[in-house]
Order: structure tokens, then sequence, then C-alpha cells
């Protein structure tokens, strides 16, 4: 069955959780608008510095300061582009921190989708106060639902052989 957007962008942010370097929490999330992916982020380390899954996470009041938030990855990775997120909607694995949440909304964000919440309240007041449409919706699957008959006569790379060339 075809997922929703919602679903579809949400799966998007579950992948990108993958590459998170955190034990503590994998979070992913996408930002979109009019249906086009303009900037993915996952937890993890600045470039070029250890990563808690190299070193260990640095604990600071109970939380890991080693990393950057995936919200934040993905703000980042906006701006290095000079892609705007103004009037965007953000696809967050995890209901995002309060700082998180601030950036969103100054970042421009008029929507964020979630599926699992996160121990801080205080985002969900600012969400409110900046405008910020917050939504709660079910975990999407977390099967791919790949049409694999579609491709029964295909060989794998890994079997084809390159025809020899003569000449």
């Amino acid at each position: 069955m075809r997922p929703s957007w919602d679903e579809y962008f949400l799966k998007l942010a579950m992948l990108a959780s993958e590459r998170a370097t955190c034990p503590r929490m994998h979070c992913g999330c996408v930002i979109v608008k009019n249906k086009y992916v303009l900037s993915t982020g996952y937890n993890g380390s600045l470039p070029g510095a250890a990563h808690c899954d190299e070193e260990g996470c640095l604990i600071v009041d109970d939380h890991c300061v080693r990393t950057n938030h995936a919200e934040m990855n993905a703000i980042c990775q906006a701006a290095r582009q000079g892609v705007s997120l103004d009037g965007a909607t953000a696809y967050v694995t995890n209901m995002p921190c309060t700082t998180c949440a601030k950036a969103l909304a100054i970042a421009g964000i008029r929507r964020v989708v979630v599926f699992s919440d996160y121990h801080d309240s205080l985002a969900e007041r600012f969400f409110e106060k900046a405008g910020v449409q917050l939504d709660r919706v079910a975990a999407p699957g977390r099967e791919i639902n790949y049409d694999l008959e579609s491709y029964s006569s295909a060989r794998p790379f890994d079997e084809q052989k390159p025809e020899s060339t003569k000449g």
C-alpha cells in the first residue's frame, strides 16, 4: 500500500536516524516544503570530531553534548546550501528538545511531525507560542514495500558480467 506523505517523510527521517552516532538516542530529521526534501539531519558529532560510538558520550547534566541534534544538523545543512526553510515542515523521529524547537521555529518551520515523544515538555509550549503546528502521528511501519516481483527477471549486480570488448 502506498504510504501517505507524512508516512513517507517520516520513513526518510527514520532512515536518516540510522546514520546517528550517539547510542543514547538515534534521531533523524527531514525538512520538506511542497513535497520536496530541502534538508536532512541526524544526531552526530561535528565534522572531523570524535563520535560517541568511537570515544563514548560526553555527558553534562544528563545530556550528551558531543553530538549535535538531528534538527540542528538539518537546519545547518540548509543554511550551508543557502536553502530557506521558511514555511517548511520538519519530520522528526523524536519530539524535539526545547533548544531544537526554538531553532526550528526561528528557521521558519511552520509544522513539525513526530511519532515519538521526548521528555522535554517546554518544546510544545514554544511551538504553540511561535505558531508552529505540532502533529503527533503513529509510527510508520519499518518495512519497505519494495516490489521485487517487477524485477524477478533482473540479475543482481554482483551476478552481472561486463560484456567483453574487442578492439
